[in-house]
């Protein structure tokens, strides 16, 4: 996601902590392994598989491990068998905090998790206790240069059913329904209009800024959480300030 985007303080991509291509690596097979297993091997019929495909390869994972995890998710192969959990919780100030998880130990994730939070001033919850701050989205960011025509990304993103379009600064923001995603991805690449980042999302419905105390204490609680193995996404609605108050 583009560092410019008005959403880059917000939902915290893995991509600073995952640089290690290996770990990296290893989430994209988790993902793969359990997206094979309920929709099948085949990309044509999978579209999640096929958008974590294309993802992974994007990031540059061979395609010898590719296939290995789809293997193992349709039982060619023998392996760990993943499950996706929910996690929510607060973090200091009472920012919702809202997590992806694969894991094969239910038991050792959901313990390191709750320590993980204790140790940083947050409280694991229950499920559903933050959930509902949270919206479905589809978000699109596409970075701007000198020819960029402005005009016309939002015209084709409007017309193919995109909730909202906004331009900011070094980029330009698509937000859809989790419905209408494919449908507005693919009027954006029959127009030729190159997209930087595409992906359905949680996006926060009102974001919550904090102390300086409370914000070195929140950053420090999702770089733990976005460091741990079985994490595959951190969604939160707090919002980073660069003032020093």
């Amino acid at each position: 996601m583009s560092g410019h985007s008005k959403w880059a303080n917000i939902k915290h991509k893995k991509a600073k902590v995952d640089a290690q291509k290996g770990k990296l690596y290893t989430k994209f097979s988790k993902m793969i392994i359990v997206a094979t297993r309920e929709g099948g091997p085949d990309p044509n019929a999978n579209s999640r598989l096929k958008d974590i495909i294309e993802k992974a390869k994007e990031a540059n994972m061979p395609n010898e491990n590719i296939m290995r995890a789809i293997k193992r998710g349709s039982g060619e192969l023998g392996g760990a068998d993943y499950e996706e959990i929910t996690y929510e919780g607060y973090g200091p100030g009472g920012a919702a905090i809202l997590l992806d998880v694969m894991t094969d130990n239910r038991n050792r994730t959901a313990a390191e998790m709750r320590h993980i939070f204790d140790k940083h001033g947050g409280n694991l919850g229950e499920a559903g206790c933050v959930a509902w701050m949270f919206d479905k989205k589809g978000l699109f960011i596409i970075e701007k240069n000198e020819n960029t025509d402005v005009d016309n990304i939002m015209m084709v993103a409007i017309d193919s059913g995109a909730d909202d379009v906004e331009e900011q600064d070094d980029s330009i923001e698509i937000t859809t329904s989790p419905e209408q995603f494919e449908t507005v991805k693919k009027a954006l690449e029959q127009n030729n209009i190159r997209i930087s980042s595409a992906e359905v999302t949680l996006l926060p419905k009102t974001t919550l800024t904090l102390s300086t105390k409370e914000s070195e204490s929140m950053e420090r609680l999702l770089e733990a959480l976005e460091d741990h193995d079985d994490v595959q996404n951190v969604y939160t609605n707090y919002e980073s300030s660069d003032s020093e108050e």
